[in-house]
């Protein structure tokens, strides 16, 4: 069964920890369809990220205070790098170096804060 992004979002992330392997290409491909708009990047670990623009700095701070709330309940964290109105997200396990569950349920959860705050 091929989950969506609300299947996700209603999960929780489970810790992960070292020893544990990466998901499958097979999964993360599947896993990627449930989260459209985040792009997989390759590279010396697999990492998902997404890019949101908003009106004005304000905005997308908010935005980030809430990622930040709901990345300390999930104990789940990701880098954010914010320019001025655009805030990009990225999200791998550093436990394992690569992608995990977690990783795709975070990317549900913050595109539906987005959904919340439009």
């Amino acid at each position: 069964m091929s989950e969506t992004r609300k299947d996700l979002a209603a999960l929780t992330c489970v810790p992960c920890r070292g020893g544990t392997p990466p998901l499958e290409v097979l999964r993360v491909n599947e896993l990627m369809k449930a989260v459209p708009g985040w792009t997989l990047k390759k590279d010396v670990v697999d990492k998902i990220e997404r890019m949101y623009k908003f009106k004005n700095f304000k905005k997308a701070m908010k935005f980030v205070n809430k990622v930040a709330e709901i990345a300390n309940e999930q104990d789940h964290h990701p880098d954010i790098l914010i320019h001025w109105n655009e805030v990009t997200l990225t999200f791998w396990t550093h436990a394992i170096n690569g992608l995990y569950d977690n990783d795709f349920i975070m990317a549900a959860k913050v595109d539906e804060v987005l959904d919340q705050q439009s």
